[in-house]
């Protein structure tokens, strides 16, 4: 119950919305919550050369104040013109909470929120970098700071319980201060698979691999492809699909070429839905993640997953039951890949197992409401 009757102003800051997790997120919360009892805003920067902009792909009618200064990249007075932009919209706009996404969104905007006098400041952990993206130099000074954060912020939400588990390991918080809110995605709609596969340029009768994702060192895209030279060899006629671009595309072009067309580079795709009715398997290569809203667009269709043990990718791909979960390494996700585009019968049964899991954990509504509880209990 909100003590003041009017709705409670929800100001949602994130670094960039290119397209991933955390801008899908941020997306389902500002347009879903109920607008009799939360009013919401965004306050986002721009996205880097090359990547993909999830408004301009997805979302294109979402309210948004841009903040040119604001973005992914680390650059210092560019970085003291977003604080300022940031402290800036805060009195104007005087949200009565302050809900950070992303790493760098998350010093500069609860640093804002607490010159701005913000009451409650909210920070998400989408997953963290404090491995696989800095040197241990740099990785002890983001921890310092976030502890430092941590002890100003009034809740953190973490994307999965293994994500908050390692950030309490690393001293970021208390216990009592996070919550745990999962990605939530919309159901999967119903399309004709050879008429999916044949917009894409895929074969109709093979197995086929799918990787979505950014092209980037930590998704490990290089992995994926050793491994699937390694599949190739067993099964001749499999395709593997990278829809996706970044900084690493010329690279994953080049590893590839002598696969020749059973590796397809399918760029980004502005509708992901045919993706996952063509694909056989999603597969995740990285070496950290936060919980992969990939993995649980693809269970939500249907499809069976092998994913690398990193984040919480285990939450959402359960071993065994609806896809494999290994180690980081391209012979283990090799010899996973390979098993199950070989065994049509366990695909389809964890497929099953997948859209009925991810259903019933993960849907759309279900993460607006746990967004809503918590902005009720934090605000009171």
């Amino acid at each position: 119950m909100n003590p003041t009757n009017r709705p409670i102003h929800v100001l949602q800051v994130i670094a960039r919305m290119n397209v991933g997790g955390p801008a899908s997120i941020v997306s389902d919360v500002v347009r879903d919550l109920d607008t009799d009892e939360f009013r919401t805003t965004l306050a986002c920067g721009t996205v880097e050369p090359g990547e993909a902009d999830f408004l301009e792909l997805r979302d294109p009618t979402l309210p948004v104040t841009r903040l040119t200064s604001l973005g992914r990249s680390v650059k210092v007075w560019g970085d003291v013109r977003a604080f300022v932009d940031l402290v800036r919209v805060m009195r104007r706009e005087r949200p009565d909470i302050v809900h950070t996404h992303t790493a760098k969104a998350g010093v500069l905007g609860r640093l804002a929120a607490m010159v701005a006098r913000v009451p409650v400041r909210v920070h998400t952990f989408h997953g963290h970098v404090l491995h696989g993206y800095f040197s241990p130099r740099v990785t002890n000074a983001v921890r310092l700071v976030e502890r430092l954060l941590a002890r100003r912020t009034t809740a953190i939400v973490a994307v999965g319980t293994q994500v908050r588990d390692e950030l309490l390991a690393a001293g970021i918080g208390r216990a009592d201060q996070y919550t745990v809110i999962p990605p939530g995605v919309a159901a999967a709609r119903p399309i004709d698979r050879a008429e999916a596969r044949q917009a894409l340029g895929l074969p109709v009768n093979v197995p086929v691999a799918l990787f979505v994702g950014r092209l980037t060192r930590i998704k490990r895209v290089d992995r994926l492809i050793d491994a699937w030279r390694q599949v190739h060899q067993h099964v001749p006629d499999a395709v593997l699909a990278i829809a996706g671009e970044g900084n690493l595309l010329h690279d994953a072009r080049r590893q590839a070429a002598d696969l020749g067309a059973s590796v397809q580079f399918l760029g980004w795709q502005s509708d992901l839905a045919p993706l996952y009715v063509a694909a056989d398997v999603a597969v995740l290569s990285s070496d950290n993640e936060g919980m992969p809203v990939t993995l649980i667009e693809a269970s939500m269709a249907g499809v069976p997953c092998v994913t690398t043990d990193v984040g919480s990718a285990s939450e959402v791909v359960l071993n065994g039951v609806t896809g494999f979960v290994v180690p980081p390494d391209a012979a283990a996700l090799a010899e996973a890949l390979a098993w199950v585009i070989d065994d049509t019968e366990l695909r389809t049964r964890f497929g099953e197992e997948a859209h009925r899991y991810a259903e019933a954990a993960f849907g759309t509504a279900r993460l607006v409401a746990d967004h809503a509880a918590l902005y009720r209990r934090v605000a009171g």
